[in-house]
């Protein structure tokens, strides 16, 4: 296979059939070992491309990490190749074959001389620190904490399911937990069959609960520090081997299949070898063989350097003991993770698609929970394996198929959702296995316009004149009564979906119809078709965020919404807090306060807009949920408040902290296409990322995918977000940054040329 430079080189690596007795399972090793250097050049390649994409590592600034192995040779490997100076800590282990390589890298090696107060690992992170401070513009990788980690594995599940169709049990060695937890996220999310996944650690590593033994031989895995990256979720049992058992397996493995590799394969090869004798035949298991032997033919392969390190007195087992999680173990054992020693489980009900729904996926697991996303389709949610979710599929739109998948998940913390579409159903559920939650009427209330607007109607609330409208033939009746121009819209929906400003009678009308003729929602749920057909309130728009704590309500503060040209109310960005008198905030808080008691809301956030009209407010609608469009962002970047955190810790019983910490402003713009064609290419990106003040900028759009102007906010192609000091800041930056991106769009019958996201079509 050619490849324009090495970096481009990593990855695709054999898949072999291993040779065993007839009848047993089927046994692959993917020979990670046959990368370049090893299986980490894989998350080399992956953390340093995003980490100069997110403008975190400039052009020809150094990187620094920790290692004794194959992670500084893949950081060497991509490092140079990207033209950055290396800089690697390292302990005595390193054997004289990696150091070579590295000083023939051209990277800089430092050694520490003895051992901290967390082994060898505790005192290379202490000499990093120091090397750090001397380097201000380093960049460093930390590899045991970076989400790229365990990402950057997705490739190689995705190489096995190409060569294999399925994997029905997966096995690999464990050090950071980047590369056994991030193929197995990646296996769940994309083959309908389960996977069992078993890892392998070193007896002595702290990873699994055991006690600390510093003085372990093994490299490759095991850890005398715990490392985020290890996500217990997605692990069913785990292996620990000794020294002695662990090296032994390794001559076995050259012996009995020819494959000269170092200890973490040697390892991951015998526990793989005894699950195909127990497993029934036709099961395929993989096994990750991550390391090549030329760095251990003094130590592994060297009698007498194990008799010297008292390796050979070493107990060995020929068959690992079932252990209780947690007890110590001296040789080869396994042990079961049962819910209880991953953590209590955070279920969320299905998701939002973008912007909030995966952040919250990884404030769960940030608050020691296990997120787990019950959902009838993993595929719909982009980045869902970054987060280190458990996933569950099942029937959502099945009230009983639904109750059943939640209540496998033990023990139970909480349930919740940031969909929308399935605030009801989550609803139902944590009330009924005893969490915090709104009474599901009131949610009902919400979800359905129609009923919002009578309920607000009747506790005395200004509202807009407003018609329902279940068949055409009452379109007409309607709009007599609502009068011209009209907003008509579903009586459910999101996003701004099927909302439309229309100015006569035949619009009204062909909207309508096509509403009505809808009878399913965007998340293929069925849906009983009905129009809302409502006065065009004037006025600038605003959102009121707010949480329910039962007796009271807080509100965190008020977005600033920009809309885009009629006839559609598509939100072209925000700003927070918005730029109010403050007599002006107090009654749009009033407004909301009274709106959210009389539709019976109690806890939990809720997402209030209001159109500030030259009467006085009028609630446009009521959201029993955060708000979208990575609002709650904003306010956690404005204020300090992480509303996404504080609704998970809600759901599982505990007092939300509402206290701001900060007083700052944040928005954001949405990157939209201006006219319809198919994009060429997208300008600008990285120019936009250098602006001061700009925090993020993400942009979804593919070369060569279709693209229109937005009807609603699922047409959106990117966004870019700013904070600052006051409003000013955050709009000069939004600004640079937006006039700074162009997209290049092949429309028909139209000059191909570049265009801004703002232009007009």
């Amino acid at each position: 296979m050619r490849h324009d430079d090495v970096v481009d080189a990593i990855g695709h690596t054999p898949l072999v059939r291993l040779r065993l007795p007839a009848g047993q399972a089927e046994l692959y090793a993917k020979l990670e070992l046959q990368n370049l250097y090893a299986m980490k050049d894989r998350v080399a390649r992956q953390m340093l491309r995003s980490a100069r994409a997110a403008g975190l590592l400039r052009p020809g600034a150094p990187i620094i990490e920790s290692s004794s192995g194959s992670m500084a040779l893949g950081l060497a490997l991509v490092g140079r190749a990207l033209g950055h100076p290396v800089h690697i800590v390292t302990d005595p282990r390193i054997d004289p074959l990696t150091m070579a390589k590295l000083k023939a890298l051209g990277c800089a090696v430092y050694v520490v001389d003895k051992m901290g107060a967390h082994g060898w690992q505790g005192a290379r992170l202490d000499l990093l620190a120091e090397l750090l401070a001397t380097m201000p513009d380093a960049f460093w990788l930390r590899q045991y904490t970076n989400p790229d980690n365990p990402s950057a594995y997705a490739g190689l599940a995705e190489e096995l399911l190409a060569d294999l169709g399925r994997v029905d049990v997966l096995v690999g060695s464990v050090g950071t937990g980047g590369s056994l937890c991030g193929a197995a996220r990646t296996l769940r999310l994309t083959q309908p069959q389960p996977v069992r996944v078993v890892a392998v650690d070193s007896v002595g590593s702290v990873l699994f609960d055991q006690p600390d033994r510093p003085g372990r031989l093994q490299s490759g895995l095991g850890n005398s520090l715990r490392s985020a990256n290890v996500d217990r979720a997605v692990i069913d049992e785990i292996h620990w081997l000794n020294d002695r058992e662990a090296f032994e397996a390794t001559m076995e493995l050259a012996t009995e299949q020819q494959l000269f590799a170092g200890n973490t394969s040697g390892s991951v090869y015998r526990v793989a070898r005894y699950l195909a004798g127990q497993a029934p035949a036709g099961t395929r298991i993989v096994a990750v063989l991550p390391d090549r032997g030329d760095r251990y033919v003094h130590t592994i392969f060297d009698e007498a350097y194990l008799r010297e390190r008292g390796v050979t007195a070493q107990p060995r087992a020929t068959a690992p003991s079932l252990v209780p999680y947690g007890e110590p173990v001296r040789g080869w054992s396994f042990a079961r993770l049962s819910a209880g020693d991953g953590g209590a489980r955070m279920v969320f009900v299905e998701s939002n698609t973008t912007g909030t729904g995966m952040r919250a996926l990884v404030r769960a697991r940030e608050q020691g929970l296990v997120p787990v996303l019950v959902t009838e389709d993993p595929s719909r949610y982009r980045g869902l394996a970054e987060t280190g979710a458990q996933v569950v599929r099942a029937d959502t739109a099945d009230a009983a198929a639904l109750a059943t998948a939640v209540g496998a998940q033990t023990p139970l913390a909480g349930i919740t959702t940031t969909s929308d579409f399935y605030t009801i159903a989550a609803t139902r559920l944590a009330s009924a296995a005893g969490f915090p939650a709104n009474p599901p009427q009131a949610v009902a209330r919400c979800r359905d316009k129609s009923r919002t607007r009578r309920a607000l109607t009747r506790a005395g609330l200004a509202q807009p004149l407003f018609a329902v409208v279940e068949r055409i033939g009452d379109v007409a009746g309607a709009l007599e009564s609502v009068g011209l121009p009209c907003v008509v819209k579903p009586a459910e929906g999101s996003a701004s979906e099927g909302v439309r400003l229309c100015e006569t009678p035949a619009e009204a009308s062909d909207h309508a119809a096509l509403l009505l003729r809808r009878t399913h929602n965007v998340r293929g749920q069925p849906i009983r078709p009905r129009v809302l057909i409502e006065q065009l309130l004037a006025g600038a728009e605003f959102s009121v965020e707010t949480m329910g704590l039962g007796d009271d309500v807080v509100c965190l503060g008020i977005t600033a919404k920009r809309l885009g040209p009629p006839p559609w109310f598509v939100e072209t960005g925000h700003h927070f807090p918005a730029p109010l008198p403050a007599a002006t905030r107090a009654i749009l808080v009033d407004l909301t306060t009274r709106t959210l008691k009389a539709l019976g809301l109690t806890l939990g956030p809720a997402h209030t807009e209001v159109r500030l009209t030259a009467d006085g407010p009028v609630v446009v609608e009521v959201n029993p949920r955060l708000a979208g469009g990575l609002i709650p962002e904003l306010v956690r970047r404005a204020t300090g408040v992480d509303l996404l955190a504080q609704q998970i810790a809600q759901a599982c019983g505990r007092v939300p902290d509402l206290v701001p910490t900060l007083n700052r402003h944040a928005g954001i713009r949405f990157i939209l296409a201006p006219r319809t064609g198919r994009l060429r290419d997208a300008s600008g990106i990285d120019v936009a990322r250098r602006v001061p003040g700009v925090v993020n900028v993400h942009f979804s759009g593919e070369p060569g995918a279709p693209v229109a102007p937005a009807r609603d906010g699922y047409g959106r192609l990117g966004h870019i977000m700013a904070e600052g000091d006051d409003e000013t800041a955050v709009t000069d930056a939004l600004d640079a940054a937006t006039a700074a991106v162009s997209l290049l769009i092949d429309s028909p019958g139209r000059d191909l040329a570049r265009v801004g996201p703002a232009d007009p079509a």
